[in-house]
């Protein structure tokens, strides 16, 4: 697959000159040392610093906190460009991306001006802590609790499936603050709490090792254990004024972390067409070389028209969101079908490569192992398309 067309895009010369950059980073650091990381589901902290020197944790935070201060639209082809690589590099940074979103979006001025900065950096990297054991998709089914007592907040519950658990020094918690509320979200609250990165116990939060998962390896997956952790009432995010307000600010952060996942499925599929297309060229079957065959040639033209409409939902859904505009719908449908769009260009890649695709000689084969996440973060298909629905309903009325 061809790289994206900037021209295309619309893009600014300053714009192409970063994504450039973070492509030659790619090839150089991610792609030669993705397969060893991943066989050992190692954290890939040599990347990691690679990129704090790029300044990809401070891409959209505004210059006078530190920041690059570049749009969503630029992120978002980034992404695409580092999961390319290695689909678990771009996790690291979403989490953190959308505690930064949320803070800049929600937080008061006092907490923009303490953590902003700190994560411009990557000295301190976010985590987002909304889903539980019992409950993903049902978030008004939360059980975490916490408990108001004169400065503090006590913390009791268990979250699931945190991403940058262990290593993240501020996780956007989802706890309940007033649990008899009707509606529930109406008693919920969003908490920004610091912790030591690294450090498995603390107070009274513990971080069981962590969650061992088909793909999606090298990026660490925990739970987190609170019993009676102990935060400052400041960790509120909004301070005062958001009591109550957590569900819809941690809304506010799924909706621009799909934009992440749908780019995410674009540089998957992206690199699964690049593996079948090479592999094409250098098999050969019947006389002839793979690429030849009439309906290998069928499966290549299908999955660059979808990888190509894919990425145009997903610039679409981002500069939605950089225009200001409400996005629930654009980037419902670019996660929606981006996401789909990469598990059926990865299969038909891995098909392409017939047994060798099931070795784990094979780039193809990590790829099959990674695209399936892509299905479930940041909300199922099945979620996506209820809000879809429900946004185009409320459009006509309107």
């Amino acid at each position: 697959m061809t790289p994206p067309d900037f021209r295309a895009l619309r893009l600014a010369p300053e714009q192409e000159d970063i994504l450039l950059a973070v492509r030659d980073f790619v090839e150089g650091e991610i792609i030669p040392r993705a397969a060893s990381f991943e066989a050992a589901d190692r954290f890939p902290d040599e990347i990691v610093a690679g990129l704090r020197e790029l300044g990809i944790f401070g891409f959209t935070i505004p210059e006078r906190y530190g920041g690059m201060g570049l749009d969503l639209t630029t992120y978002c082809l980034a992404i695409e460009e580092i999961a390319r690589g290695w689909m678990s590099v771009s996790g690291i940074i979403n989490t953190h991306f959308i505690c930064s979103s949320m803070l800049q979006l929600s937080g008061t001025e006092e907490q923009r001006e303490r953590l902003l900065p700190l994560m411009a950096t990557g000295e301190v990297r976010g985590a987002f802590s909304m889903t539980e054991p019992h409950c993903g998709s049902d978030v008004q089914a939360i059980r975490s609790v916490a408990v108001r007592d004169g400065d503090e907040f006590r913390i009791s519950g268990q979250k699931m499936w945190v991403t940058n658990g262990l290593r993240s020094g501020l996780v956007a918690t989802l706890v309940k603050t007033d649990p008899d509320a009707d509606p529930p979200h109406a008693g919920m609250t969003c908490l920004m709490i610091s912790k030591e990165p690294g450090v498995a116990e603390q107070g009274g939060l513990t971080i069981p090792p962590q969650l061992h998962k088909l793909g999606y390896r090298g990026v660490e997956t925990t739970e987190l254990v609170f019993d009676d952790h102990r935060v400052p009432a400041s960790a509120v995010l909004g301070g005062e004024a958001g009591i109550g307000q957590g569900f819809q600010q941690m809304m506010s952060g799924v909706e621009v972390g799909r934009a992440n996942v749908a780019a995410r499925g674009v540089g998957v599929a992206r690199r699964a067409y690049e593996l079948a297309i090479r592999y094409a060229h250098e098999r050969e079957t019947f006389g002839k070389p793979l690429h030849r065959h009439q309906a290998i040639q069928f499966k290549l033209a299908e999955m660059a028209t979808k990888i190509e409409a894919a990425r145009l939902l997903t610039v679409q859904a981002a500069r939605a969101k950089d225009e200001g505009r409400r996005a629930d719908v654009e980037t419902g449908m670019a996660k929606y079908f981006a996401s789909e769009m990469c598990k059926e260009v990865v299969e038909e890649a891995f098909r392409i490569h017939g047994g060798y695709g099931y070795s784990t000689e094979y780039e193809i084969e990590r790829l099959y192992r990674d695209a399936p996440m892509l299905l479930i973060g940041e909300g199922t298909s099945e979620i996506q398309k209820t809000i879809i629905a429900r946004g185009l309903i409320a459009r006509h009325r309107g």
